[in-house]
């Protein structure tokens, strides 16, 4: 059982009290108190099947920590991560859409000074070759998401065709609204570092928008504020198009994890759907700017 296993842990000093953390698709995670503190207990195998090393996860978690954006790592072992938890509120959709110029200059930090932080071999995060390994094994592993995954391919060929180049850096690849936490003095925390690794920006600054449903004016501030200026028509058309990968990377998530992961509450048929639905639109407006892609 998860509590035994949180007992037996040699990190601990005195008694301890332990609840469960709601709220991961993945991943397990416990509020564990001792005589030392408040600290987070994660349990997470790596996935193959997604990309995620937790010795990467780990390291960039502590990266991260370093760079004055994540929780301190406490106490790791195979399997499990313990790290100093944060007072603070989770964020939804609306938090992440309300001040888009501060995630913006928030994201511009955080892909500036993560470079010096992280260690060992340099992993690697390019949505498009993850999109297209997602359909290889849905297509092996009889999903019955199969039928969607030509198109699925199709629509990321031609938004890989519409990047611009970017310096490289080194980004969080994983920015739902659940993985910034606001803490009462009203500093920003980013948590969850499974698909951390050198990048484009793009990917990020997309995923946010997207993942929290940014109109027009939002995105366009989210740019600005990035980039230090307004964005010129072939980088937001770059970003237009990322954000419909990134939705469709997200629904292939949720179809694979469906296949092979089962966390408690995780309803990852319907994540898939409501990621496509998202997905329909941001490609009809992205068709609607931009012109018809081939499928």
């Amino acid at each position: 059982m998860s509590l035994d296993r949180i007992a037996a842990l040699p990190c601990w000093v005195g008694e301890i009290s332990a609840e469960p953390l709601a709220g991961g698709l993945s991943n397990e995670s416990w509020k564990v108190a001792d005589a030392a503190g408040v600290h987070v207990v994660r349990f997470g195998e790596d996935f193959p099947f997604h990309h995620v090393s937790r010795a990467n996860e780990v390291m960039a978690a502590r990266a991260a920590h370093a760079a004055g954006f994540a929780p301190a790592v406490e106490f790791t072992a195979p399997g499990v991560m313990v790290s100093a938890f944060v007072e603070a509120r989770t964020w939804g959709e609306a938090e992440v859409r309300s001040d888009p110029a501060r995630l913006g200059r928030l994201l511009r930090d955080f892909h500036a000074r993560m470079p010096r932080e992280v260690s060992g071999p340099g992993v690697i995060f390019w949505v498009f070759h993850v999109i297209r390994d997602y359909a290889r094994t849905l297509a092996g592993n009889g999903s019955r998401f199969a039928g969607d995954l030509p198109l699925l391919v199709s629509i990321a060929d031609a938004m890989e065709a519409a990047q611009v180049p970017l310096p490289i850096v080194y980004g969080h690849h994983d920015l739902l609204p659940a993985n910034f936490l606001e803490d009462a003095g009203g500093r920003l925390w980013l948590i969850d570092y499974e698909y951390a690794g050198f990048g484009t920006a793009m990917f990020d600054l997309a995923g946010a928008a997207s993942n929290a449903g940014m109109g027009e004016a939002e995105a366009e501030a989210l740019l600005a504020a990035y980039f230090g200026a307004p964005p010129d028509s072939a980088t937001r058309r770059a970003f237009d198009a990322m954000q419909c990968a990134s939705l469709a990377r997200e629904a292939m998530w949720a179809m694979v994890s469906e296949i092979f992961l089962a966390a408690p509450g995780a309803d990852y048929g319907a994540h898939a759907r409501d990621y496509l639905g998202r997905l329909d639109a941001a490609l009809d407006r992205y068709q609607s700017l931009h012109g018809k892609i081939a499928s």
